[in-house]
């Protein structure tokens, strides 16, 4: 595998010393390990261990550095190959996250703080997977961060036993009678204020203690140590304090001491330096803070304090000195838990694992948010995608008129409503679905839909790929589009040119599916028996309306009524559907035939008119969403079509008749005939229908 791992610098701290152990690893058993960081004092090492580093300006909180880097990040990646880039830091993170896009890396995080809830640190939960040191990280990227809790893997640091594997010597000077230490950069965070104040009781007891600070200070935090180093002789312990600043013989320090004291004041991400004390032999007072609780278990592998509480730091520092016996006791009990939970092989490999983990699962979303009727289209391609993708999570964003039409799909793991027409209209709203997209972390977006809102919803969510057609909508926001074909095709046909892409190929048996419930299949047996209508009665089914918006696909009311007399002549009952809205259009009807026909307009919704178009001989349709409901449940069709063509909008059916007059202005693809004719509608005569409607009954 190759991995490239990205912090801000490479010098002395936890993350840093993370990095490298993990590093050495993926080396040492055949991986590729590329850095890359701003530099430092660790680059050296790593090179020498076989490591590739880059330096890179990606330690700078400047937009302008941030967008220059990601380019160069991403060159990088494809260079080398890169399968996993793993973000350290939030500014790499920025940085890593989008230069990932448009190669085939897998990007992912680790949490190595207890980040604010900033803009600038949502980026370290935007990974599928989010690494957490410690179970109160964890808690809290879900808890403030939103993430979700099945996307948070915890794997502790580490300690690496090769380095630390050195034998306790407590080689004192002749006037020193033990050594205490702290091990961190001198931040006000630390505690290292409470530290020299807790130091000052401790050395009233014993006055020839020595007093290690390990590590030095920031640029920016110069102050704070000069003010600690006033602290010191104000307290009097200028003989015992040695500032040391950074070292790169922290085990060699470490094997020394008596006692390590860790005394943040904040939430600790984890607190490696207890482990490698702890691997030491070294007993450990810590403050009892974020992760620190989930190494040390109070007075058996440690001992924890309140954080800034000096009096009670000082005083188990003393306990510990004293008390030889409880000493052999914690470092017993500390080594056996880090052989256990806290060996670089285990962090290594549950690492490893992730990364699998993240690799083989994939979380796809297919966006089609239209009509009804072209929802009822795009399930040849759900069916299709599933079918390619057996072991993927599969979601559809669709709109709040279409919900029904999938909510039985069995190849889809969700839906997600987007009611773009009501109360999801303004953008605010729009921006809102856009964050929550975000959190499902989908690899894959298939845009069916190609328009502006939905190019750019695909966008916003960050998806590692996006497919769909590059049109004049925003096209151009999508990471794998494609052209759009120069002649006219149907729908379905249209959609499978964005699934090819996935290798997905168009087949003439890619037919429509729904998927009515028992209770829909219930009610239309109710409903036929209101009209003494059985499976014994040949029915044939009338769509009486296209729409309200395209009064031009609507066949003559007197044609419909003609044909109901033609087909009762037959033996035939006719079923006539439609919405509410066409309830007074079947009044008109009815004053027109002198046959009866069934009257269940605005009766049903979609799923409940399936099962009653899947009870019909025959159903005759204009351009409408009943057609495609038609065709997925396997009914004959008679199709009327006059102002679209249906080389476009004919959905795959196993038996369907196209009825289609050729004149010079159609297809239109007007609402209002602009000659006042309607002719390419009103030249279909009931006689030819009724032919057409014979042959399949």
């Amino acid at each position: 595998m190759n991995i490239l791992q990205i912090l801000p610098e490479m010098n002395v701290g936890g993350v840093e010393t993370g990095t490298v152990d993990f590093a050495n690893y993926l080396v040492k058993h055949g991986h590729k390990s590329v850095v890359v960081s701003a530099g430092g004092a660790m680059v050296e090492y790593i090179e020498s261990q076989g490591t590739r580093h880059y330096s890179l300006a990606v330690h700078k909180k400047s937009l302008f550095t941030m967008i220059r880097m990601v380019k160069k990040l991403r060159k990088i990646i494809v260079d080398e190959e890169i399968e996993v880039v793993h973000a350290r830091s939030r500014v790499p993170a920025w940085i890593a996250y989008f230069a990932c896009r448009k190669t085939k890396a897998f990007f992912i995080t680790t949490c190595h703080g207890y980040y604010k809830n900033r803009i600038f640190s949502q980026i370290m939960g935007w990974s599928k997977y989010v690494i957490v040191p410690s179970e109160v990280i964890g808690r809290h990227m879900i808890d403030d961060f939103k993430v979700s809790s099945s996307a948070i893997r915890c794997i502790p640091r580490s300690v690496n036993f090769e380095r630390f594997n050195i034998k306790a010597k407590r080689k004192r000077d002749k006037e020193a009678t033990c050594t205490i230490a702290i091990v961190g950069r001198i931040t006000p965070l630390k505690g290292h204020l409470y530290f020299i104040k807790a130091m000052a009781k401790v050395v009233r007891t014993v006055p020839y203690a020595k007093i290690w600070i390990i590590g030095d200070v920031p640029p920016k935090k110069e102050s704070y140590k000069r003010e600690l180093e006033v602290l010191v002789r104000r307290l009097g312990l200028s003989k015992n304090v040695e500032f040391l600043g950074v070292r790169k013989d922290v085990p060699e320090l470490l094997a020394q001491c008596d006692v390590l004291v860790l005394s943040t004041i904040t939430q600790e991400a984890f607190g490696r330096v207890i482990l490698e004390a702890q691997a030491l032999g070294v007993p450990v007072v810590a403050t009892k803070v974020g992760g620190v609780v989930d190494i040390i278990e109070d007075g058996k592998t440690g001992i924890l304090v309140m954080p800034k509480d000096t009096e009670q730091m000082g005083s188990e520092v003393l306990r510990l000195l004293k008390d030889k016996s409880l000493v052999e006791g914690m470092v017993v009990a500390a080594k056996k838990k880090l052989v256990t939970n806290y060996t670089l092989e285990r962090m290594a490999e549950r690492t490893l694992e992730v990364y699998e983990e993240l690799q083989s699962s994939l979380n796809i979303l297919l966006i089609k948010i239209s009509s009804i009727g072209d929802v009822v289209l795009a399930t040849a391609s759900v069916k299709a995608t599933r079918k390619n993708f057996p072991k993927a999570k599969i979601y559809c964003l669709i709109g709040e008129e279409s919900r029904k039409i999938l909510q039985n799909c069995p190849y889809l793991d969700g839906i997600i409503v987007f009611d773009h027409k009501n109360k999801d209209k303004n953008f605010l709203k729009f921006l809102k679905l856009s964050r929550k997209l975000r959190k499902y972390r989908f690899d894959k977006i298939i845009d069916l839909q190609n328009n502006t809102k939905s190019h750019l919803l695909a966008f916003l969510s960050f998806a590692r790929e996006t497919y769909g057609y590059n049109n004049k909508k925003c096209g151009f926001l999508l990471s794998n589009p494609v052209k759009n074909p120069l002649q006219e095709i149907p729908a379905v046909q249209h959609q499978f040119q964005v699934l090819n892409m996935l290798g997905i190929p168009y087949k003439e048996n890619n037919f429509l599916e729904l998927w009515p419930s028992a209770q829909d299949k219930k009610y239309i047996t109710g409903l036929l028996q209101t009209e003494w209508l059985s499976e014994k009665n040949k029915m044939v089914g009338i769509n009486i309306s296209a729409s309200a918006k395209w009064k031009t696909k609507n066949w003559p009311i007197e044609q419909m009524a003609s044909l109901c007399d033609i087909l009762t002549s037959y033996n035939i009952r006719v079923i006539l559907t439609g919405v509410e809205e066409d309830k007074e259009l079947g009044m008109q009807l009815l004053a027109l035939t002198k046959s009866k026909p069934a009257v269940f307009i605005g009766k049903t919704d979609v799923l409940q008119l399936a099962v009653l178009i899947k009870k019909c001989k025959v159903f005759i349709t204009q351009d409408s969403a009943p057609l495609h409901i038609a065709a997925a449940m396997g009914t004959p069709i008679v199709a009327l079509f006059g102002p679209t063509a249906p080389e476009r909008h004919r959905p795959p059916a196993r038996k369907i008749s196209i009825i289609k007059k050729d004149l010079e202005c159609s297809p239109c693809y007007n609402a209002f005939c602009k000659i006042l004719t309607h002719a390419c509608m009103r030249n279909i005569t009931a006689e030819e229908v009724a032919k057409l409607v014979l042959q399949y009954t």
